[in-house]
């Protein structure tokens, strides 16, 4: 439907068609830049802010699997991330990379919870500068946890953030993995000691390693968060509030 909209408003008007004619220029070349410039929007609507260096695809150009998640995606969270449009420029590269994110991030396996594995990109993306997977991944966490705050210290100094044996010893591992530390078996009896076996090991490295390269991907295309990311989890939803509107 926005590309509808949008190609009717790019529409030349008749009367600038028949100067054109008339004057012996082509449409076709203006035919070709306004295609050009509707092909390279976001994937619904043409975002308020810069959130790339490189184009975003228009919607009608990418595959239907990748339109049928984003849709779904949306439609779940309420927006769009932007790291799905951003990605969207390379649709091989784009399914790759969620089908890896996927396995890491939402396996029901293994002993990491969803808020520590989130709180390992935390971690890692702030060593890294990324401000994308800060923002986006912090917000993640405070939904999963519950705890508003916690994230917030981690990007800072998770050293001295409120966390437990077991989310210090977990964040010891992934820093170590992050700065392509040698690990050795010291690294693993520290995991031991709190309840991970080499199995979860395994997912911890992972998930660093996974991160670092997203958070390279982010410099590169100077991926920016959605501002919706900045305020998730941070005040308890009011269920009054939204049984009230449910109602209406």
């Amino acid at each position: 439907m926005a590309s509808n909209i949008f190609l009717k408003l790019l529409r030349v008007p008749a009367s600038t068609q028949f100067a054109c004619l008339r004057s012996g220029r082509s449409l076709r070349k203006k035919a070709a830049a306004l295609t050009a410039a509707g092909s390279r929007l976001s994937c619904s609507n043409p975002p308020p802010e810069k959130i790339s260096r490189y184009p975003i695809p228009y919607k009608k150009d990418l595959p239907y699997d990748i339109v049928v998640l984003m849709e779904e995606v949306e439609s779940k969270g309420g927006f769009l991330p932007n790291v799905f449009k951003v990605l969207s420029h390379r649709p091989a590269e784009f399914r790759a990379f969620f089908a890896y994110y996927n396995e890491l991030m939402n396996k029901d396996t293994g002993r990491l919870t969803k808020a520590e594995r989130e709180l390992i990109v935390v971690a890692t993306s702030s060593y890294n500068k990324c401000l994308y997977c800060v923002v986006s991944h912090g917000a993640l966490h405070r939904i999963y946890s519950k705890k508003p705050t916690l994230s917030d210290q981690v990007v800072v100094n998770y050293k001295n953030a409120e966390l437990t044996p077991r989310e210090h010893a977990m964040l010891d591992f992934a820093m170590a993995v992050c700065r392509s530390d040698t690990i050795t078996d010291e690294h693993f009896r520290s995991l031991e000691e709190v309840g991970f076996d080499r199995e979860d090991a395994w997912d911890i490295a992972a998930i660093a390693a996974f991160f670092a390269m997203s958070n390279r991907l982010a410099h590169l295309t100077d991926m920016r968060p959605n501002l919706e990311f900045f305020n998730l989890g941070r005040v308890p939803r009011d269920k009054s509030k939204n049984k009230a509107e449910d109602d209406l």
